[in-house]
């Protein structure tokens, strides 16, 4: 059986033949013009929606339409069920006496001085693994090949490899060190064709960062 289109909403074949409802492949399934996501990103959910379009909302329930940032997910992300992603129009001002947003409740003008004045964008590399029930603060900036732990707050940036969980998210450790870590970002696995990933999926999965560059230096 070849492997899954990136256009295909329910990529994951049962032995009886149907398709497990509760995991998508995101770029198949959003719509939003608010969020880009990479090929092959997925998101599996316990509770999976009639709709697929509305993982928009449970994933990123405070990006609108017409909210000013973006989310950008990366290639190859693996996002578990009950992760939420808290974009910047989300946020209050918190740098005064009240963080009460007046204007939501009133004509939304610009420079309403209860709204906040910058918006910035979330940014998730390729293949970073998030943990369910994880959290994403606005205008988190995640590097590539990150694993969040299960119910992890995270903000702020995360080095490319890194390991982060708790609340606030912390660092535990990195994956490599900074050499290969280094040699990996080189590499950028996640940008060669499907059918030359799939055939060395061993070298990927097993860390075989020598064979992986030979095999990147043939193009």
């Amino acid at each position: 059986m070849p492997f899954a289109k990136p256009d295909t909403a329910f990529p994951i074949r049962l032995p009886d033949g149907s398709h497990h409802q509760g995991t998508v492949f995101l770029k198949a399934v959003l719509t939003h013009p608010r969020i880009e996501v990479g090929d092959y990103s997925y998101y599996s959910d316990h509770s999976p929606l009639d709709d697929p379009s509305g993982y928009a909302a449970r994933i990123a329930p405070y990006l609108f339409e017409f909210s000013p940032e973006t989310l950008v997910i990366g290639k190859f992300c693996q996002i578990a069920s009950g992760v939420q992603i808290i974009t910047s129009s989300a946020n209050h001002r918190y740098d005064g006496i009240s963080t009460f947003p007046f204007a939501i409740f009133d004509e939304m003008g610009e420079g309403r001085p209860s709204m906040p004045t910058t918006f910035p964008d979330t940014i998730i590399g390729n293949d970073v693994w998030i943990g369910t029930g994880a959290m994403i603060l606005p205008g988190a900036r995640i590097g590539s090949g990150v694993i969040i732990g299960a119910g992890a707050v995270v903000r702020g940036t995360v080095p490319d490899y890194a390991i982060v969980s708790g609340n606030p998210a912390s660092v535990v450790r990195l994956r490599f060190d900074e050499d290969r870590i280094a040699r990996l970002m080189e590499i950028a696995w996640w940008a060669w064709p499907i059918e030359l990933i799939v055939a060395n999926e061993a070298a990927i999965c097993g860390g075989d960062i020598d064979t992986l560059e030979r095999v990147a230096a043939k193009g």
